[in-house]
């Protein structure tokens, strides 16, 4: 869940490909990346060093120097741009795994702005691009390129041949009806800069902030930080991990992404099945927090048709495709020979009189 279309209003570059063979959707995932040439953008190079060292310094503010109000204004800013890339951008709109009535697509739309990974409709059409082509060239943020590919390295070389041949067989007409996002879009280069840096930067003043720290904490340190997480969603959950429910991809789950992404990092389960509005099996909020948020909207009545999977389709795909690893499938699975079961240890069994 990256910025994604190249444009003035954003750093997102590619990389080419010497070799640009149309590659159909079932082809096997690759262990490892054919040999490319390179064409990094320095300008992106810089301009991501500059970021990230500014990210860094407000990362010592956030800690030492800034108003505790700073820093509280600080971690909502992260948590409300999160939701628009979570609970907004991706689950919303990408996937429809739920539906939105307008003051919460409204909500969402403005959270995504204050997020900067461009507008909703070219998060969701490269989103769709990854879902469809996962681990291809076609695939933006390609993870079998490596970690520092999916996770930034993407963004600082152009954008591969493939992305752009196959950009037109995703169907965005669904989005570019609403009004919401097409107003987004339109407006895009004078309402990013006024919800990400701006107003961000201004608001702390209010109770005495300094505009030096106001600019690093909430602007650059927070704005880095929420990239940077986001992105462990594109590199880390596709890489190191278990696959509980399709032992044949390669997204998987890793609870701490999840932690960090607001509930993002279930993702065996999530490409597994996608129109899930949890992207995760399990209900529970403390690692989920973009779920708590489309619950609670729920019940208000701003949000409705929450899609979800029975349980019994998830048992069925564990057992199927699962790599063994699944929590709850284990000891009632009637796959599990007898003598295993006769050798196993109980720790701590019950007491009885």
């Amino acid at each position: 869940m990256p910025p994604q279309e190249q444009s003035t209003a954003s750093w997102v570059l590619y990389e080419t490909d010497a070799a640009t063979e149309d590659k159909a959707v079932s082809t096997p995932v690759p262990p490892s990346a054919e040999k490319r040439k390179w064409h990094i953008v320095w300008r992106n190079v810089i301009l991501f060093i500059f970021l990230h060292l500014g990210g860094l310094y407000g990362s010592y503010l956030f800690l030492a120097k800034a108003k505790w109000a700073t820093s509280i204004f600080a971690v909502a800013l992260y948590i409300a741009s999160g939701l628009g890339i979570t609970a907004g951008a991706h689950r919303l709109f990408a996937h429809k795994s739920y539906k939105a009535r307008l003051p919460l697509r409204v909500l969402l739309t403005i959270f995504n702005t204050i997020a900067f990974q461009d507008s909703v409709i070219d998060w969701a059409r490269d989103h769709r691009m990854h879902h469809k082509y996962s681990e291809t060239d076609a695939d933006p943020h390609n993870a079998t390129r490596g970690f520092f590919f999916s996770h930034i390295g993407w963004l600082l070389v152009r954008k591969h041949p493939e992305i752009k041949a196959k950009g037109h067989t995703i169907d965005m007409s669904d989005l570019k009806a609403d009004p919401v996002l097409r107003f987004q879009k339109k407006y895009y280069l004078l309402l990013m800069p006024l919800a990400c840096f701006v107003l961000p930067t201004y608001i702390p003043t209010l109770w005495g902030e300094s505009l030096w720290n106001a600019f690093f904490v909430c602007a650059l340190f927070r704005y880095t930080y929420v990239l940077n997480v986001t992105w462990l969603v594109n590199s880390a959950a596709h890489l190191w991990g278990e696959k509980p429910y399709d032992k044949n991809i390669n997204p998987v789950e890793t609870r701490p992404v999840s932690l960090v992404v607001l509930g993002e990092g279930f993702h065996n389960y999530h490409h597994t099945f996608p129109w899930d509005y949890k992207t995760a099996e399990l209900g529970n909020y403390s690692l989920n927090l973009s779920k708590l948020f489309i619950d609670i909207m729920a019940k208000i009545g701003w949000a409705y048709d929450l899609k979800t999977v029975s349980r019994d389709v998830i048992e069925k795909r564990v057992k199927r495709t699962g790599d063994g690893s699944h929590p709850v499938w284990g000891w009632d699975d009637k796959d599990v020979p007898i003598e295993e079961k006769n050798e196993a240890k109980v720790i701590n069994p019950e007491k009885t009189e």
